[in-house]
C-alpha cells in the first residue's frame, strides 16, 4: 500500500467563529472572491461527517454510529496549502427513500451535487460495495465536474484488498482514506488542488452580525431561515427535532450582510434524550453564545410556555440582543382578543424583556421579512452603540438632581463618574465612594434611565459599580 499521510494542523478554518456556513444565492455569483464548493456525498453512515470534521480541522458536524444523523447541508470555509474552498457535508443519500425526512435529505444532497464545483463520493471500505453505492455512482457518472472516489475506513495495510470491488464502478483512481485517523486525506485534497484558487497573501476578514434563530422544537425556525434565504435550504417537517446541527447561512440583503444560524429546538432538560439530541442542544446553546442577536420564535397558537421563558432567560443571561417573533399569527387573524391577550402573557412571562421588540407574523409570508429586518438592524446597531463619556455624565447629573441617591447617616455622595467600558452588550461603569451602600433598586432605575435616554432597543445593559478612593 502507498504510504499515506495523516492530515492534522494543516487544515485550518478560514472564517473565525463560523463552523457551518451556507452562502446565500443572493451573494454575487460573478464576484472574484467566490470560492469553489467541495461537496462530500455518499450513502448513510459511511463517514462523511467524520471526513468533513477532518477537513475543517475540528468537530463541527455531529458524528454518531446511527445512520441519518446529518440532515441539513453543513458548510465550512477552509483553506489547504493556501488554496481556498468551501466544503459541504450532506446527509446520507438514498434515491429510493419514501419517508419525509430521508426524501428531503436526498433532495438536499442532489442540490449540493448540482451546486458543487468538486464532488467527493465517500464509500465504506469495511462494509464493501453496496447497491446504494452503485446507485450513487450511476448518479455521478454523467456529471462533468471533477468527481473523486474516497473509500473510507481503510486504515491498515491489511485493508487494501477491500478496495478491489470498488474499481468496478469505473474510477481509474481510488483514494483509500481513514477519515477518523486522517490517513490518506492529504492525498485526496492534493488531487483537488488544481481546481482550487490561490488565496490572497493577506485575506481581508469581515465581521458580519450573527443572528441565532432559537426556540422550542417545531415553532418554525427552519421555515423562517428558508424564507430569509429565499430557498428550501434547510429541511422542514412537522416532526420535532428535525434540525440537529446549527447551520450558519450568509445572507446579503441590500448592502448589509448577516450570518443567520438555524438551531435545534431547545426542550426541557428532563425531556432531552442522551446522544444526538443532547449534542444538538449543546451546540444550539454554543451557537447562541457566539451570536450578537437572537430571534426568539414563539408559537402564536400555543402561547407562551414555561420552556419559552427558560430560553428567554438563557438569551438574557448570555447578554445577547433579542427580537421576539410570534410565528403562525396568520392563523389567528380575525380574533380581536388574540393580540392584547398575547401581549399580556408576554409581559407576565418576560418582565426582564420589556425592552425587546415583538413582531407578530408568519414565517411563510413574504411580508414578514419587511417587519423583521428593521427590528434586527436596530438591535444590531444598539448592541454596538457607544455613548460619549461627556454626554453620559451630563445625563447622570440631571438624573441625580431629579432622583437623588438615598444615603445612610447623612453622608451624601459628592463625587460620581460614569463611563461606558464595553459594547456587545453595552456595559457602563459607575465610579463612586461607598458603592456597597447603593441599593439594587437604584441600579435598576439607572439602567432604565440610560435606556430611555439613549435607546438600546432589544439589547441588555450592564451596570458595574466601582469604588472610588
Amino acid at each position: 500500500m502507498t504510504k499515506r499521510r495523516s492530515t492534522t494542523t494543516r487544515l485550518q478554518k478560514a472564517q473565525r467563529h463560523s463552523p457551518n456556513t451556507v452562502v446565500h444565492a443572493a451573494e454575487s455569483k460573478t464576484s472574484s472572491d467566490r470560492l469553489p464548493i467541495v461537496a462530500i456525498v455518499g450513502r448513510p453512515n459511511v463517514g462523511k461527517s467524520t471526513l468533513f470534521n477532518r477537513i475543517v480541522g475540528h468537530r463541527t458536524a455531529i458524528v454518531d454510529d446511527m445512520a441519518g444523523v446529518t440532515r441539513d447541508r453543513n458548510t465550512a470555509q477552509c483553506d489547504y496549502q493556501n488554496r481556498g474552498f468551501r466544503v459541504v457535508d450532506t446527509g446520507g443519500l438514498d434515491l429510493k427513500a419514501q419517508d419525509v425526512i430521508p426524501a428531503q435529505i436526498t433532495q438536499q444532497t442532489q442540490m449540493a451535487i448540482h451546486e458543487a464545483d468538486i464532488i467527493i463520493a465517500v464509500m465504506d471500505g469495511r462494509a464493501g460495495l453496496s447497491p446504494l453505492d452503485a446507485e450513487l455512482a450511476a448518479l455521478l457518472r454523467p456529471v462533468t465536474k471533477p468527481v473523486f472516489l474516497a473509500v473510507n475506513k481503510i486504515d491498515t495495510p491489511k485493508s487494501e484488498p477491500l478496495l478491489a470491488d470498488f474499481y468496478q464502478l469505473g474510477w481509474e483512481t481510488i483514494f483509500p482514506i481513514s477519515a477518523e485517523g486522517g490517513l490518506g486525506v492529504d492525498e485526496l485534497l492534493e488531487a483537488c488542488l488544481p481546481y482550487l484558487p490561490v488565496l490572497p497573501d493577506e485575506p481581508v476578514q469581515s465581521e458580519w452580525p450573527r443572528i441565532a434563530v432559537v426556540g422550542r422544537p417545531n415553532v418554525g425556525k427552519s421555515t423562517l431561515v428558508n424564507a430569509i434565504l429565499g430557498e428550501e435550504r434547510l429541511i422542514v417537517s412537522d416532526i420535532p427535532g428535525t434540525t440537529r446541527d446549527p447551520i450558519d447561512s450568509l445572507v446579503l440583503r441590500g448592502n448589509q450582510r448577516y450570518v443567520f444560524t438555524d438551531t435545534a429546538g431547545l426542550r426541557r432538560r428532563g425531556r432531552v434524550e442522551r446522544g444526538i439530541e443532547g449534542f444538538s442542544v449543546v451546540r444550539a446553546i454554543r451557537a447562541l453564545g457566539r451570536s450578537d442577536v437572537a430571534v426568539l420564535l414563539l408559537d402564536g397558537l400555543e402561547g407562551v410556555t414555561e420552556q419559552d421563558t427558560k430560553i428567554a432567560g438563557l438569551i438574557n443571561k448570555q447578554g445577547k440582543g433579542c427580537v421576539i417573533m410570534v410565528n403562525k399569527w396568520d392563523l389567528r387573524q380575525g380574533d380581536a382578543e388574540a393580540l392584547p391577550s398575547y401581549n399580556l402573557d408576554l409581559s407576565r412571562r418576560f418582565p426582564f424583556f420589556s425592552h425587546v421588540p415583538v413582531v407578530f407574523a408568519s414565517a411563510q409570508q413574504p411580508a414578514t421579512l419587511k417587519k423583521l429586518f428593521p427590528l434586527i438592524d436596530q438591535v444590531i446597531k444598539d448592541y454596538s452603540k457607544r455613548v460619549q463619556t461627556a454626554k453620559l455624565n451630563q445625563f447622570f447629573q440631571r438624573t441625580l438632581e431629579k432622583h437623588p441617591l438615598s444615603v445612610k447617616k447623612g453622608n451624601p455622595q459628592k463625587s460620581f463618574f460614569m463611563t461606558q467600558v464595553a459594547t456587545k452588550p453595552p456595559t457602563f461603569a459607575l465610579f463612586m465612594k461607598n458603592v456597597q451602600e447603593v441599593p439594587v433598586a437604584y441600579v435598576r432605575f439607572l439602567e432604565n434611565a440610560v435606556r430611555k435616554e439613549f435607546g438600546f432597543v432589544g439589547t441588555p445593559i450592564k451596570m458595574l459599580l466601582r469604588g472610588k478612593k
